[in-house]
């Protein structure tokens, strides 16, 4: 667990590192963003919010791209004039015509085939192959449709032009091609973001496609091919222009060079920050997990929105965060069976059969009539009734830094300065048997139970066989507290110690107990002085 823990750490420590221009992660969105909702959000409503996310990208990004063109056309190739009354037809009727069929088809025909493609989520079932296929192809579907209507428009007006004068042509090709590629492309990156939670549904249903530029590297190398080099490609298109035709002028050719060099940089800015963007969220929302990780928060579960390598970013934290999970009930599981002290000693060295000697104090606690009290009652409120009697111990053990070693049916075994070293183990001891002694009468009064204390020199360790073994402990303290504790039933405070352990103990603690008796008990040869607690005043 703590090697896993320090994995996450490291890994937070790099991630942060890359997101840290961002500065400070909030509580990152599922889906990187709030504007693509929750997961818990209806179908019927998410079918709407993308719907209405790739209608306002597509008429956004096509009407900058007709601005932009215009501004080609009119302002960077003035000559020769669109607006001329030679080619009226063509500028005031024939091209809005296009426009607006092509607007049309590509607002509402393409976007709606792009819901058609994932219409399987909003029905709320898995996807076929053939589905989650379509779902990670629809971006390049929808900017393949684009892409044609710009194809079209190129062909379609630059023939219309040429037709009334050859000199059209370059301007006019240039001026619609050039801005409906970049378009187009920016169409992609944003439906890619709208699409994020069908891709999330999709990726539950298995892999994503291979396509011709998978990756992160196959989508950076697309942007600055559209955001550079098709720039780039635009301005040699514009030299060769200007050398085609000879009425350009110096002062023409350099106004189109910076409208074009800004057009460039404007949408070579844009498209890279959306590819940063797309590339910077997923890494956010594993960075946002990751601090919840840190923080011993193990709920996290990613929704794997991506199918690049960050999707696999993702998938790969989820199956850390699983196996943390698995780990921490497997290490609370062990804890609470061999005592949180003794899985911790198992977790820091690899534990081998064998013990060493150990000065420690014992108590040995046992339910007085366990069979009367058994007898009569169902086993469920029996099972009840010992839980909230060892309860009680468990509590008051953990409070005094001891470990309950083994319950045995209605008694049990806690040891005090094993595993852990404690300075003064009989304090412990001593303390937490008269705490469990007034507990016991004030909150089980029906469960009298017999408490026994000793001290001295034990071999702790592990016991068993190398399939099998456990942590005990075991020496004369031991019997000795088995013995006072069946001594114990028979005296009013239900509570005995030896007078080694009184004697072991610090003058703070010795003056609780009063030095009673000598008895020699059961199995020994030599005498035992007991003690026994002194009531203390209300």
């Amino acid at each position: 667990m703590k090697s896993d823990r320090t994995l996450a750490q490291r890994l937070g420590r790099v991630l942060e590192a890359v997101t840290r221009q961002s500065g400070r992660l909030p509580d990152t969105p599922e889906y990187g963003s709030w504007l693509l909702g929750r997961v818990s959000e209806s179908q019927g409503r998410r079918r709407i919010r993308i719907q209405v996310i790739l209608t306002a990208v597509v008429l956004v990004a096509n009407m900058i791209g007709i601005g932009v063109t215009l501004l080609v056309i009119t302002v960077a190739f003035p000559v020769p004039n669109v607006f001329g009354s030679n080619v009226g037809w063509i500028s005031f009727v024939l091209a809005p015509a296009y426009i607006t069929g092509a607007l049309i088809v590509g607002i509402f025909w393409a976007t709606r085939r792009v819901i058609t493609n994932v219409r399987w989520a909003i029905e709320e079932r898995t996807p076929t192959a053939v589905e989650q296929r379509n779902t990670f192809f629809a971006p390049w579907r929808l900017t393949r449709v684009l892409l044609a209507l710009w194809g079209v428009g190129t062909i379609l007006l630059t023939t219309a032009y040429g037709l009334v004068d050859p000199n059209f042509i370059p301007k006019v090709a240039l001026g619609v091609s050039f801005p409906g590629i970049v378009v187009s492309a920016s169409c992609y990156l944003f439906t890619e973001f709208a699409l994020r939670p069908v891709a999330a549904q999709a990726l539950e249903a298995g892999r994503p496609p291979r396509r011709i530029a998978p990756g992160i590297m196959g989508r950076t190398m697309t942007v600055w091919a559209l955001g550079s080099g098709v720039p780039v490609l635009g301005i040699l298109l514009a030299a060769t222009i200007t050398l085609t035709l000879n009425n350009v002028t110096p002062t023409q050719f350099t106004v189109a060079v910076m409208i074009l060099a800004l057009f460039a940089l404007v949408f070579g800015f844009v498209l890279m920050w959306i590819l940063s963007w797309l590339t910077a969220t997923p890494v956010r929302v594993v960075r946002s997990a990751l601090a919840r990780v840190e923080q011993g928060d193990l709920r996290s579960n990613l929704v794997v929105f991506d199918g690049t390598e960050l999707g696999e970013l993702q998938r790969g934290f989820n199956s850390m965060v699983a196996g943390l999970r698995e780990r921490e009930r497997v290490r609370d599981l062990f804890g609470r069976h061999v005592g949180r002290e003794v899985a911790a000693a198992a977790e820091r060295v690899r534990p081998k059969l064998g013990g060493e000697e150990r000065h420690a104090a014992v108590i040995f606690v046992d339910i007085i009539g366990s069979t009367a009290l058994v007898t009569g009652r169902p086993a469920a409120e029996v099972v009840a009734l010992l839980n909230r009697f060892f309860a009680i111990i468990v509590d008051e053990v953990d409070r005094h830094h001891g470990l309950v070693n083994k319950f045995e049916g209605d008694a049990c075994l806690v040891v005090f300065g094993a595993p852990i070293r404690l300075d003064h183990p009989e304090d412990e001891a001593l303390a937490a048997a008269r705490s469990i002694s007034e507990r016991l009468v004030a909150e089980v009064p029906e469960c009298e139970a017999g408490i026994g204390v000793a001290a001295g020199t034990v071999v702790a360790g592990n016991v068993g066989a190398h399939e099998r073994f456990e942590y005990t402990v075991i020496g004369e303290p031991v019997n000795e507290a088995a013995r006072l504790c069946e001594l114990a039933k028979t005296v009013p405070s239900r509570l005995l110690a030896s007078s080694a352990a009184v004697r072991g103990a610090t003058e703070a603690e010795g003056a609780r107990w009063a030095l009673g008796e000598t008895v020699t008990l059961r199995g020994h040869d030599e005498p035992t002085t007991l003690a026994v607690p002194i009531e203390q005043p209300a």
